[in-house]
């Protein structure tokens, strides 16, 4: 039987990305929880990534751009969640200091190893 795992966000280091994004995480083995830091005006520039994506956000408001053409745009306030499709095109910006909860189906290998360059810029 698998082993059961207990964790407390208290516990978890919290990991600066960039002067304007920092994050913790919590892996499993086919999915991955992030609290997700951000201060007003971050841009999470425009990518895509195999890994399907729910973003919940729990304080503050991210305004996005979806598709290859950022057509779509989509203001994501507290207490609401935005699902993005695996391979879906989408860009981000911190519209006040904001707290986001995403949720990653596999999890993020570009986070673990940090070669997630496109956040770090």
């Amino acid at each position: 039987m698998p082993n059961v795992t207990f964790y407390s966000w208290d516990q978890i280091p919290r990991e600066t990305v960039s002067p304007l994004l920092d994050r913790k995480l919590i892996t499993g083995d086919r999915m991955m929880l992030a609290h997700v830091y951000l201060k007003k005006g971050c841009i999470v520039p425009k990518h895509h990534h195999e890994n399907e994506q729910l973003t919940y956000i729990l304080e503050g408001a991210l305004r996005f751009w979806i598709g290859e053409d950022e057509s779509q745009e989509v203001i994501v306030r507290a207490g609401e969640v935005l699902h993005i499709p695996s391979s879906v095109p989408h860009k981000a910006e911190a519209l006040e200091d904001t707290l986001d909860v995403d949720i990653f189906d596999p999890p993020r290998q570009d986070w673990l190893n940090k070669t997630d360059s496109y956040l770090r810029k």
